[in-house]
């Protein structure tokens, strides 16, 4: 059963919606927060939500405060790095390790903070490498500089960064082929929408069962 509360932080109310592991087999939280373009309700948030408490990991969907507060346009990186923090202690309850994540420009905060915070693991979800188009204002130093295992899930045609277009690193890298930003995947794609959702619930499930 999803439970949901309101956490204040620095930054405004922030909101968690936990899909806890059954009674006695959680071993580790993952939380991910969403991009500046959408909120906890992108298919791959909701697909981790749904599968991995089942394997012993509780999912907290983070919403930022400007989501909270019903606001279209996400602010600075700096505020939203304030409100992850804000709430990290909220995370820290149930007393497990925690792998901090998120998609877009939630995967960037994550990388920022987590070695501050003392996340086990980061993972990327569509992390947006450089803007549409700009591949010369490239991210790949907060990706490189996260300081803990990250796991980076990337759409083969994604206009933030493709798979190819990331510098080698300490980390690792699961390609959903055929997919864009969203990790949505054409109808004339080999894989069915549900069969690359899949794969990413399986890929991610095998990184996370060592950091425990």
């Amino acid at each position: 059963m999803t439970q949901s509360e309101i956490v204040e932080t620095p930054a405004g109310d922030a909101r968690i919606t936990w899909h806890p592991a059954p009674t006695g087999r959680a071993r580790i939280v993952l939380a991910v927060s969403h991009g500046a373009g959408g909120g906890i309700e992108a298919r791959d948030l909701q697909a981790l939500a749904s599968a991995l408490p089942g394997a012993g990991v509780s999912v907290a969907l983070v919403e930022q405060p400007w989501r909270v507060a019903g606001k279209k346009v996400a602010p600075a990186p700096t505020t939203l790095d304030t409100g992850w923090r804000g709430l990290w202690p909220a995370l820290r309850e149930p007393g497990l390790p925690i792998v901090a994540g998120g998609r877009s420009a939630g995967a960037r905060v994550a990388c920022r903070t987590a070695r501050e915070l003392g996340a086990r693991a980061v993972l990327a979800l569509s992390f947006p490498l450089h803007p549409p188009g700009r591949p010369e204002k490239s991210r790949a130093e907060e990706l490189l500089g996260a300081g803990v295992p990250v796991l980076v899930v990337q759409g083969g045609n994604d206009p933030f960064g493709k798979p190819e277009e990331f510098p080698a690193g300490p980390y690792d890298l699961i390609e959903v082929d055929s997919a864009d930003h969203g990790l949505a995947v054409p109808k004339k794609a080999a894989r069915t929408q549900e069969e690359a959702l899949d794969a990413v619930v399986t890929g991610v499930r095998k990184w996370i069962a060592p950091l425990v």
